[in-house]
């Protein structure tokens, strides 16, 4: 009985590019904040990639960061070749372990919602940090929801191939 042996990768790029929204416009965090779209818009190039906002623990550089009608999209690069680090959080992503952003930035302009939170309207954007859970429940690596749908799909090609198997057995 011949067996098919399928190999997947769960991020697409093993170089370490990862790309993500780190805020989406139009929904509160779970502390009631919303940022609105233009409070970004001073963002300086390249930032800190963090994990868990841990000012020690820098894994990587977010180099292009800007605002489209969904939120803030970030893509930069774990730094996989040079830190030990960064090849670990890439295991976690990849794995699926890791799939939130978060934004570390200081408040310039807001104003007080009705229900709590605020209103953002200006911000100095400090770092972006790759976490378990963000504060946004929609902050989150698009490369790992790449990575789940990789995983749904090997998932899919294995049974395939159980099956497969079967017929030919």
């Amino acid at each position: 009985m011949e067996k098919l042996f399928i190999e997947t990768k769960l991020l697409a790029d093993d170089t370490g590019v990862i790309s993500g929204i780190a805020w989406p416009f139009g929904t509160p965090d779970r502390v009631g904040d919303i940022i609105e779209k233009g409070a970004f818009a001073s963002a300086i190039l390249p930032l800190p990639m963090l994990f868990g906002h841990d000012q020690n623990d820098p894994v990587g550089v977010w180099e292009s960061a800007g605002e489209d009608e969904t939120g803030l999209q970030v893509k930069g690069r774990l730094l996989v070749d040079d830190v030990a680090r960064a090849r670990e959080v890439r295991a976690l992503v990849q794995a699926g372990a890791i799939r939130g952003l978060s934004i570390g930035f200081m408040t310039r302009k807001a104003l007080p919602r009705a229900r709590g939170g605020r209103t953002i309207k200006e911000l100095d954007l400090l770092e972006v940090s790759l976490v378990t859970l963000g504060s946004h429940p929609g902050a989150r690596v698009t490369s790992a929801k790449d990575a789940v749908g990789a995983l749904r799909l090997a998932v899919a090609l294995q049974r395939a191939n159980a099956h497969l198997s079967k017929g030919t057995s």
